[in-house]
């Protein structure tokens, strides 16, 4: 009796794992339908879309093509007039000029090269660490690729958020020229905030700061005038 009890366990242990094992292949080769029209005609290459709403293939733009639509966006027209005016207020101090050789670091997508090409300024680098073709180009600010003494003016507006101030703010002095200007653009601050990112320049004198408005935001820019080697 024991012996005919142990058969019948056996075979339906087999059964089970039979019927398991066809469920889990029909899950798998079955297309998820969610999201999918009844209609579609049947994609075998499209088993596993990458997700529940994701039944075609997603488009791989040409960088160009990518560009195109991001620069004709509103959000990035508004970005570029409003760095164009601020870099309009800088030509009025006489700090900024179209033969002026300029370098922005920690650049982003690159909306502050593209307003200053736009205002005339014929050589504009940007660099950041991740690249935005053709705009901003790969670099370590706190270890930046260039030789000493080479641009006119050096901007930046991500200095809070560098891992070493004092090191990037010794690679912006190194690479402008003697007499020429380094612009910092920090949130909003008081007189301390500024005497404390005043006292990272080694190798520069004060020359102005005042509140403007950037990108929608309430900032403070600082100007320093790198002193002659």
């Amino acid at each position: 009796m024991e012996r005919h009890i142990q058969i019948f366990l056996n075979r339906l242990s087999f059964v089970s794992i039979s019927i398991a094992t066809l469920t889990l292949l029909l899950l798998f080769l079955q297309t998820p339908q969610t999201c999918v029209p009844p209609n579609s005609p049947p994609k075998p290459h499209l088993k596993f879309p990458k997700s529940s709403c994701d039944s075609s293939p997603r488009e791989l733009l040409p960088i160009d093509k990518k560009n195109r639509r991001l620069w004709s966006s509103n959000s990035w027209q508004s970005k570029v007039s409003s760095f164009s005016h601020f870099f309009t207020s800088i030509r009025h101090l006489g700090f900024l000029h179209n033969h002026s050789k300029v370098l922005c670091v920690s650049a982003g997508a690159g909306h502050e090269v593209m307003a200053l090409s736009k205002l005339g300024t014929l050589d504009v680098t940007g660099v950041e660490l991740v690249d935005s073709p053709p705009l901003v180009s790969r670099a370590d600010p706190h270890n930046l690729p260039f030789f000493d003494n080479i641009f006119d003016l050096v901007y930046t507006g991500h200095l809070e958020e560098a891992l070493f101030p004092a090191r990037f703010v010794s690679e912006m002095e190194r690479t402008a020229r003697g007499n020429g200007v380094c612009v910092v653009v920090v949130e909003e601050c008081g007189d301390d905030d500024v005497r404390q990112i005043v006292g990272l320049f080694q190798k520069s004198r004060l020359v102005s700061v005042a509140n403007v408005s950037l990108v929608g935001l309430r900032m403070t820019r600082i100007i320093m005038r790198t002193r002659m080697s």
